[in-house]
């Protein structure tokens, strides 16, 4: 094989390489927390309200098993959740429509039925404006924009309880590994510029976090003991 037949052997393997690692390195960092959570059967620590969306082609399939493996965390938390209320009150469901319970419903399957509202309303609002440059340009970037803040809720749940207990580091730090692949996958691609000005928020949100297992690390000793 010729030197430029291996170059473009390497580079086809490298691109498929990369894209795969986009597809799966999502949900790895999920594994420690969903761990953490089944050892510890304490859910306070993770933030329910942690979960995003891509917006590149090949990572579809990415997306697709992200919200497969958060849903498997939200079940867990639920559940344990339930088990643990000593007095089961008053349930809370998606078909309530009760804005003070949402996303803090007591049975999984409103978690699900409303992804799948979701879902079936940006297919149908997609399908409908698919012709205007406006309106798919817009739909990119917010969800590009709310992948970047996807960590923003586990940050603010660390803030109001001054703590990060029951948070597993290991999830930040592949937070943060990842993200810096993907930024660094943006900008060798040239993506559209908001790709990589996202990653790098989402970077710097990661560090903030990073930050608070510092800030906190002596109320987290004080939970441990």
């Amino acid at each position: 094989m010729s030197e430029e037949g291996w170059l473009d052997t390497l580079t086809w393997g490298l691109s498929g390489t990369s894209a795969l690692a986009m597809m799966v390195g999502g949900v790895v960092p999920y594994i420690p927390q969903y761990l953490e959570i089944k050892r510890t059967e304490n859910p306070e620590g993770f933030s329910l309200y942690v979960f995003g969306h891509w917006f590149e082609l090949p990572l579809l399939f990415q997306s697709i098993i992200m919200n497969i493996a958060m849903m498997m965390i939200i079940s867990l938390c639920v559940s344990i959740r339930n088990k643990g209320q000593l007095v089961h009150g008053k349930e809370h469901v998606f078909t309530d429509f009760d804005y003070d319970y949402f996303w803090e419903w007591t049975d999984v399957q409103s978690y699900v039925e409303f992804m799948m509202t979701f879902s079936t309303m940006g297919c149908l609002l997609m399908y409908v404006f698919i012709d205007s440059i406006v309106f798919v340009e817009t739909a990119g970037f917010v969800s590009v924009l709310t992948e970047a803040m996807l960590a923003v809720p586990q940050f603010y749940k660390n803030f109001v309880s001054k703590s990060t207990f029951g948070m597993s580091r290991q999830m930040v730090l592949m937070w943060l590994m990842g993200d810096t692949f993907k930024t660094i996958y943006f900008f060798l691609r040239s993506a559209p510029l908001q790709f990589f000005i996202c990653g790098c928020l989402q970077i710097f949100i990661d560090i903030a976090v990073l930050g608070q297992c510092f800030i906190y690390r002596k109320k987290n000793s004080h939970l441990i003991n």
